[in-house]
């Protein structure tokens, strides 16, 4: 791996356990300004004092979330976006550069991709040019890959996940992003397929702490490397004691009775 690569690598996942929490914050393009996306400092400062070792976002959020105080905390800059008030809301276009990220300091870059969705082709294209794009300068890329399309029927199917993680791979990306197919058994099918690291998106909220603890354990069981998950942290209503919690799960093994009770400041 290129010197540079694996430096910044090193700023995303942990070193010693080589897995990562990953905090995505690109939801404002896309939802609106929802709670929790309001006072970006303030979310950040939760974010980063619990733990957490990344967060994501687009380009022009990284002035209004910049860290002057606390620890420091990985970047991830967005590439792609769509809004929810589109008529083709999964048609993802690229609205950024990898040197758009390189100028704003970043570790990283991120592409989202929706297989099966109509402009499917588009999307991989944007994908396969910014992975090459990143690799020249030693940019890692984080591929988000979910299936959404008129012939797609359950987006958690484990073979169609493992086809979405396969697709992240083997255009470029350094990590995949893909959703949890709902147990270890076949999840394990989706990180044996890839050759590189696969950590979970969050989805829509859950119903407790409780079973975002489950998941997050059960992905690591079966060869995940970590999380990406965005709405179940920030909209939590004790983000810091949530992340400080995921913390013990992803990079402590700490059991999910541990974790739930830290998760309520206990």
């Amino acid at each position: 791996m290129h010197i540079g690569k694996a430096i910044r690598m090193e700023r995303i996942f942990n070193r010693d356990t080589e897995r990562a929490i990953i905090v995505p914050l690109d939801h404002g393009t896309t939802i609106g300004p929802v709670k929790g996306l309001i006072d970006m400092r303030e979310t950040l400062t939760h974010i980063a004092e619990g733990g957490a070792n990344a967060v994501l976002m687009h380009k022009g959020l990284v002035p209004c979330g910049h860290r002057r105080q606390g620890p420091d905390i990985g970047l991830i800059v967005h590439l792609s976006a769509s809004t929810v008030l589109s008529p083709f809301p999964n048609a993802k276009t690229l609205t950024g550069t990898v040197e758009d990220a390189i100028k704003l300091g970043a570790d990283a870059v991120s592409v989202h991709v929706n297989i099966g969705d109509e402009t499917e082709r588009d999307m991989l294209s944007d994908l396969g040019r910014m992975a090459s794009r990143a690799s020249d300068w030693g940019m890692p890329i984080l591929a988000m890959v979910y299936a959404r399309g008129p012939k797609i029927e359950n987006e958690y199917d484990p073979d169609t996940v493992a086809h979405c993680a396969r697709v992240g791979m083997e255009l470029g990306a350094d990590v995949v992003k893909v959703p949890y197919t709902g147990d270890p058994e076949s999840f394990k099918r989706v990180t044996d397929g890839v050759c590189v690291p696969v950590v979970i998106a969050g989805g829509p909220k859950l119903d407790s702490s409780r079973d975002l603890f489950v998941m997050v354990r059960d992905s690591l069981a079966a060869g995940g490397s970590g999380l990406s998950i965005g709405r179940n942290i920030f909209q939590a209503d004790r983000p810091y004691h949530l992340i400080k919690a995921l913390h013990g799960v992803v990079h402590k093994d700490w059991d999910v009775d541990k974790a739930e009770h830290v998760a309520l400041g206990e």
